[in-house]
């Protein structure tokens, strides 16, 4: 069963908060998110962490200290002590969210920025999505760029391998509505789904099931305590 959480952080936290919620991470975790530069990126990297410690703590029943965790060949994160959930998490802007399945899942959120996408798609989409790319309106070009660049991200985070897999060897195209993914690469059998939670932000999941849920299970951080 697929499920979808987000958390939306609309301020700063208190550093007794944030202390609070760095407690429940093993040490080598909290060293991490304090080598950020940005206070920004060590929040939504701490509540990416915990917002997934909270959901498989009580999707498991068990509780936050038993779950350990470790990383595939590529750095993809994963439970190590239970092979029937899997996740995955992403972070921007304003916005964390995470996917669960019982098989591999990635998932992507961008916020929209107005940026070069010209040189950026020539670099990292294939032939194919560039020329549907450029056969939208001007107007629509700058949406419809985050709309492939999200999907191929939780493509290529669902196969597992993350960047290692060049974004240019498959093609993901949206074609009446539908999406689908061309490629010769391993994974093939994926479905995808896009999430509209915020007019500024693009967000799409891929996983091995059809069934998804139809809306985003939205969480507050005073949730995670």
């Amino acid at each position: 069963m697929v499920d979808v959480y987000a958390i939306k952080i609309n301020n700063y936290l208190s550093t007794s908060d944030f202390n609070r919620l760095m407690s429940f991470l093993p040490k080598e975790k909290r060293d991490k998110i304090r080598k950020f530069l940005k206070y920004e990126d060590s929040l939504r990297s701490l509540l990416g962490d915990i917002l997934v410690r909270n959901i498989l703590s009580s999707k498991l029943k068990i509780s936050n200290e038993k779950l350990v965790f470790s990383k595939n060949e590529y750095g993809k994160p994963y439970l190590k002590n239970s092979d029937e959930i899997y996740f995955n998490i992403s972070h921007s802007g304003e916005w964390v969210v995470c996917a669960f399945d019982d098989s591999d899942i990635g998932i992507d959120i961008e916020k929209i920025y107005p940026i070069d996408y010209d040189g950026i798609a020539k670099s990292f989409f294939s032939p194919k999505e560039c020329k549907d790319l450029y056969a939208k309106l001007e107007s629509e070009r700058l949406s419809y760029f985050y709309d492939l660049w999200t999907l191929k991200e939780s493509y290529i985070k669902s196969d597992g391998r993350g960047l290692s897999a060049p974004l240019d060897s498959f093609s993901i195209r949206i074609v009446n509505n539908s999406i689908i993914v061309e490629t010769k690469e391993l994974l093939k059998d994926c479905f995808f789904r896009q999430y509209d939670i915020d007019s500024n932000y693009k967000m799409a999941i891929c996983t091995s099931k059809k069934e998804m849920p139809q809306d985003v299970t939205i969480k507050k951080i005073d949730d995670l305590y």
